[in-house]
C-alpha cells in the first residue's frame, strides 16, 4: 500500500512539474484511455448514463449530509444550485413534453433535492452562506446559451419552443459548475464535503460525456443523425466534452490531495 502511494506521489509530482501544454495533452491521452477501458468493460453503454446519474445523485448525498449534520453552506455556490435548478427545470419540461422516460423521473428526483439545498443556503443557513465569494455573474452564462439555443438547436419534429428549450438546458448545464468553481478559487481552500461534491460532479460529466461518445462510436455515427441535422449533433458532443473538461483540473487536485493525505483541499491560482 505504501510503495503504491509513493509511486503515486512520484507522478503526481511528475505531473505537476509539466508545462500546461503537456498536461492538456496527458489530460486528453487518460481520457482516451478511460474511454478504451469502459468501451471493452462496460457492455450496454446505457448503463454509462445510469451510472452518470447515480453518481450525481452520490454527490447530492454528500450535500445533504453537510447541510443537515454539519449545519453549514460554507463553501457552497447558490448561483451553481440556481442554474442547476432552472437547466434541470427545463429538461424536465421538455423530458415530458417530448419524450417521457425514465430519465423524467431521476430529473425529477435530483430536481426535488436541488431546490432543497437552495432552500437550505437561502433560509436555515443564509449566515454562513458565502455571499461575497460567490460572485460569479451568471448571466455571462444564462445569455450566451440562451443566445446560442436561438442559433443551434435540434431539428428534429418537435415545437420549435420545445427544441430552443432542449439546447438551452444542454449548453446551460455544460457550464452551470462555473461559479462554484469561482468560489473555491476566490478561498483556495475547499472542505472535504464540498470537494466530495463537486468531484462526483466531474465523475458524473465524464460518464455522461462516455456514454455519448460510446454511443456515437457503436452506432457508426448513426446517432447523430438521429438527433437531427446541422451543427446541432456536434453541439450536443461539445457541450459534453466541454462539461468534463471544465471539471477535469479541480479533479486532478483533489485525487492529489487524497493521495497526500490531506483532510482539506488547498487550489493554487489559475485552476479555474
Amino acid at each position: 500500500m505504501r510503495g503504491s502511494r509513493r509511486t503515486m506521489n512520484v507522478v503526481v509530482g511528475w505531473v505537476k512539474r509539466q508545462p500546461p501544454k503537456v498536461k492538456a495533452f496527458l489530460s486528453v491521452v487518460a481520457g482516451m484511455v478511460a474511454l478504451v477501458f469502459l468501451r471493452f468493460v462496460v457492455h450496454d453503454h446505457d448503463n454509462l448514463f445510469v451510472a452518470a446519474e447515480a453518481v450525481h445523485a452520490l454527490g447530492i448525498s454528500v450535500l445533504i449530509y453537510k447541510l443537515t449534520k454539519e449545519r453549514t453552506c460554507a463553501g457552497l455556490s447558490l448561483k451553481s444550485q440556481d442554474l442547476t435548478a432552472l437547466f434541470l427545470a427545463v429538461r424536465l419540461y421538455c423530458s415530458v413534453v417530448m419524450e417521457y422516460d425514465i430519465h423524467t423521473l431521476l430529473d425529477s428526483a435530483t430536481l426535488l433535492t436541488t431546490l432543497w439545498v437552495i432552500y437550505m443556503i437561502r433560509f436555515k443557513l443564509k449566515s454562513s452562506y458565502m455571499e461575497d465569494k460567490d460572485n460569479f455573474a451568471i448571466y455571462y452564462v444564462v445569455v450566451p446559451c440562451a443566445v446560442l439555443a436561438l442559433l443551434i438547436h435540434p431539428s428534429t419534429a418537435h415545437n420549435i419552443v420545445n427544441r430552443i428549450f432542449w439546447a438551452f438546458c444542454v449548453y446551460l448545464e455544460a457550464v452551470s459548475v462555473l461559479p462554484q468553481l469561482r468560489l473555491m478559487q476566490n478561498t483556495k481552500i475547499v472542505e472535504p464535503f464540498t470537494a466530495h461534491y463537486v468531484f462526483a460532479l466531474g465523475v458524473a460529466r465524464f460518464l455522461s460525456c462516455a456514454h455519448w461518445v460510446l454511443q456515437v462510436l457503436d452506432t457508426g455515427g448513426r446517432l447523430l443523425t438521429a438527433l437531427g441535422y446541422g451543427l446541432w449533433p456536434s453541439m450536443v458532443l461539445l457541450s459534453e466534452i466541454v462539461q468534463t473538461f471544465i471539471l477535469a483540473d479541480f479533479c486532478y487536485y483533489y485525487i492529489k490531495s487524497l493521495v497526500g493525505g490531506q483532510l482539506v483541499l488547498r487550489l493554487p491560482s489559475g485552476v479555474v
